[in-house]
């Protein structure tokens, strides 16, 4: 994804302690997900509290809103609630890579932090992985093209159950 300037946080200017930040995220950032299964938009509240420390930056990322994706059951647009929190510390260091996912390395020299990878990161994860209208909003049109075409079926027993059971049944000689 890429970087959006308007969700960059100079913190080289920031004294040590709490500092709160916040992004409206819309059809813009949505669309530079690159991802198909976003490009409708949507409109998400990020609330950031950034702790700033001499070596340490811990951003705690609240995201609260909804994300338009199309219906898995009929393809119609629908807003999919979003709601959830995620941290993520930044670690100002020499190391190129750290251990713990939850901490980012970054140069002795930065100055400023970009957060829209972290605000995508924290929406995708709180994203419900079906998308489904609640019962009776989906495309009546569809539903009804659904319904002609379901198949009614009991499924038979898989037969590696039935050895199963038959182990089960017989008594153990100890």
């Amino acid at each position: 994804m890429e970087a959006l300037s308007e969700h960059t946080i100079q913190f080289s200017g920031l004294k040590d302690g709490a500092h709160a930040f916040e992004f409206t995220l819309e059809k813009p950032f949505f669309l530079a997900t690159g991802m198909e299964e976003y490009e409708l938009g949507g409109h998400v509240k990020a609330k950031v509290d950034l702790d700033k420390s001499e070596h340490l930056l811990v951003a705690n990322i609240h995201v609260d809103g909804h994300v338009t994706v199309p219906c898995d059951h009929c393809n119609a647009p629908m807003d999919q609630p979003v709601q959830g929190d995620q941290r993520q510390i930044f670690k100002l260091t020499e190391e190129q890579e750290m251990d713990d996912e939850e901490l980012v390395a970054l140069d002795l020299r930065a100055h400023e932090v970009n957060l829209t990878h972290y605000l995508f990161e924290c929406i995708s994860l709180h994203m419900p992985i079906r998308h489904v209208h609640p019962e009776g909003q989906c495309d009546p049109e569809v539903d009804a093209a659904l319904k002609k075409i379901e198949v009614e079926h009991d499924p038979e027993p898989d037969p590696r159950w039935n050895a199963l059971k038959a182990l089960k049944d017989t008594p153990n000689p100890n």
